[in-house]
C-alpha cells in the first residue's frame, strides 16, 4: 500500500504556536510539520506535510477521510457561533426580564419556572388576540354580505350597522369573560364580606363560594347570618352533586359567618379575628354594608336616619378598611380591600339622596388618600361599582318613573356578582376600579331599550310576574 502526499517547501519561522487555516502546526520532527499535531518550537526552513486532495489511497479510501473528524468539528463550531449570534437578542431580553424580577422579588426566584409562566401567559394572550382578529374579520365579511343583499336600502343598511355593532359588543364581552374564567381557575381565596346576608352582598358571597373560595359572611342579625349560611351551604352541595368529581376547586370551598355591626370598632376587630381563626388569612375584604332611607329631600330625614346612614356607609367603611389593613400588612402576600361605589361617588349631585351621596363621595376621597398611604405596601385598595342593582336599598322610596328607568339600566344581584367576582379574584396592584356598567354595557342597554320595557316593572310600577 502506498500513500501519496503533496510536499510544500516554505520558510517556517515563529516564536510560539503557529496556525495555518485555523489549526495549530505541530512538529513531526526537526524542520518537518504537519497539521493537527503538537506545536513545534523549531526555527528556520523545513518541510511541511500537506494532505493531497486529488489522490486515493491504496486501499481505495479517500485520503481526506483521515481528517474528516476535524472538519466536522470545525463545521459544528461554526454552526454554534452562528446560533449564538442569532440568539443574542433573546438572551438579552431574557436576562433583562429575569434581572428585573430578581430585583423586585429577590435572587432566589426560580428562573426556569418564571420564564415558563411568562411564555405561557404570552402564548395565551396571542391566542386570545388571534381569536379576536378572526372574529372581527368574520363579522366584517357578514357586514359586507349584508350590504350587498340590502340593495342600497338606507334603512336596511342602518339596521345592519346596528346589528354588527351589537354583535361586536356582545362578542367582546363573551371573549373577556372567557379569558377571565381561564385565569380564575387559580386556588381558593379567603374572602370577608360585610353586609352579606341579602342583596348584592349575598350574591357576591355565593359567587365566591361557587368559585371554590372560603367566605366569611357578616351582618348585624344573628338570625340572618344563620339563614344565609344554610342557604349558601345548600347551593354549594347542589353544585357539587351536579358537577361530581369534575370540579375539584369546590373541594376547598367553605362558608362561615358571624354577627358584626360595622359601626362598632370592637365588632369589626372581632370579625377580623374570627376570619383569621377560621381561614388563617384574609385575601379579599369587601366593605359592602350600606344603607339608604329612601328618596326624599334632606329636610324630611330624621336625626336617626342621618346618623345611621353616615355611620354605616362612611364610618363603617373606615373602621373595616383600617382593620383589614392591619391584618393584611402582616401577611406575606398582603391582600386587597374593596369599597363599594354608588350614586355621588364622582362628586355629582344626588337630589333626594343627599345623605347617601355624600357618604359615597367621602369614600372616593378616602380611596385617593389611601392610594398614597399604601403606595409602598402590599395592601391594595380598590373600588367596585355595581351600578344599579335591584335590591331593597335601591327600591326603597322609588317612584313609578324611577322603576321605568330601572327596567332599562338595572340588573339582578346575581347577574352583577357573576361579572364582579372574577375580576376581584384576579386583581393586582392597587387603585383598580372594577365596574359593572362599562361603556359597552351602557351602549348595549340604550340600543336595546325598546326590548327592556316591562322587564322588571309594568307601567304602574308593579313587579312583573
Amino acid at each position: 500500500m502506498t500513500t501519496l502526499a503533496k510536499l510544500h517547501v516554505y520558510p517556517q519561522t515563529f516564536e510560539g504556536p503557529s496556525t495555518r487555516d485555523g489549526h495549530l502546526i505541530g512538529a513531526l520532527g526537526p524542520g518537518v510539520h504537519r497539521l493537527d499535531v503538537g506545536v513545534s518550537t523549531s526555527r528556520g526552513r523545513g518541510l511541511c506535510l500537506r494532505k493531497c486532495r486529488s489522490f486515493r489511497g491504496g486501499d481505495g479510501g479517500d485520503f481526506e477521510k483521515e481528517n474528516s473528524k476535524g472538519g466536522n468539528r470545525r463545521n459544528s463550531r461554526l454552526k454554534e457561533v452562528k446560533m449564538k449570534k442569532e440568539s443574542q437578542f433573546w438572551k438579552f431580553l431574557r436576562s433583562g426580564v429575569l434581572g428585573k424580577f430578581n430585583l423586585l422579588m429577590g435572587s432566589d426566584v426560580d428562573q426556569g419556572k418564571l420564564m415558563a409562566n411568562m411564555e405561557g401567559l404570552l402564548s395565551s394572550a396571542a391566542v386570545q388576540i388571534g381569536r379576536y382578529i378572526v372574529t372581527m374579520m368574520s363579522t366584517g365579511v357578514v357586514l359586507a354580505v349584508g350590504f350587498q343583499l340590502s340593495g342600497g336600502d338606507s334603512q336596511m343598511n342602518t339596521l345592519i350597522w346596528y346589528s354588527w355593532l351589537g354583535g361586536v359588543i356582545i362578542g367582546t364581552m363573551i371573549g373577556a369573560n372567557m379569558v377571565l374564567e381561564e385565569h380564575c381557575s387559580a386556588g381558593p381565596r379567603n374572602v370577608v364580606i360585610t353586609g352579606s346576608t341579602r342583596g348584592l352582598g349575598k350574591a357576591l358571597a355565593r359567587e365566591f363560594l361557587l368559585s371554590g373560595d372560603r367566605v366569611v359572611v357578616a351582618s348585624r342579625s344573628s338570625e340572618s347570618v344563620q339563614e344565609t349560611l344554610r342557604e349558601l351551604e345548600e347551593n354549594l352541595k347542589g353544585l357539587m352533586v351536579r358537577s361530581g368529581s369534575s370540579n375539584k376547586s369546590l373541594a376547598h370551598a367553605k362558608v362561615v359567618g358571624t354577627t358584626c355591626n360595622v359601626c362598632d370598632p370592637e365588632d369589626v376587630h372581632n370579625l377580623a379575628n374570627f376570619a383569621l381563626n377560621e381561614l388563617g388569612s384574609i385575601d379579599i375584604w369587601i366593605n359592602n354594608a350600606g344603607t339608604n332611607k329612601g328618596f326624599r329631600p334632606l329636610l324630611q330625614f330624621t336625626d336617626e336616619d342621618i346618623t345611621q346612614i353616615l355611620s354605616t356607609n362612611l364610618v363603617g367603611s373606615l373602621l373595616c378598611t383600617r382593620e383589614a389593613m392591619r391584618v393584611m400588612r402582616n401577611q406575606p402576600k398582603g391582600g386587597h380591600i374593596f369599597n363599594m361605589d354608588g350614586a355621588g361617588s364622582g362628586g355629582s349631585s344626588t337630589p333626594l339622596t343627599a345623605v347617601y351621596g355624600s357618604t359615597k363621595c367621602g369614600l372616593r376621597q378616602l380611596q385617593s388618600s389611601l392610594l398614597k398611604e399604601c403606595r409602598r405596601s402590599n395592601v391594595g385598595v380598590h373600588t367596585a361599582s355595581p351600578g344599579m342593582v335591584l335590591t331593597d336599598l335601591l327600591l326603597s322610596g322609588s317612584t313609578v318613573r324611577n322603576k321605568q328607568m330601572f327596567n332599562i339600566i338595572c340588573e339582578l344581584p346575581e347577574t352583577v356578582a357573576r361579572t364582579l367576582v372574577p375580576r376581584m379574584r384576579v386583581v393586582k396592584g392597587t387603585g383598580k376600579a372594577i365596574n359593572y356598567l362599562t361603556p359597552p354595557r351602557i351602549l348595549l342597554a340604550l340600543v336595546t331599550a325598546w326590548l327592556r320595557r316591562g322587564r322588571w316593572f309594568d307601567d304602574q310600577g308593579f313587579v312583573c310576574s
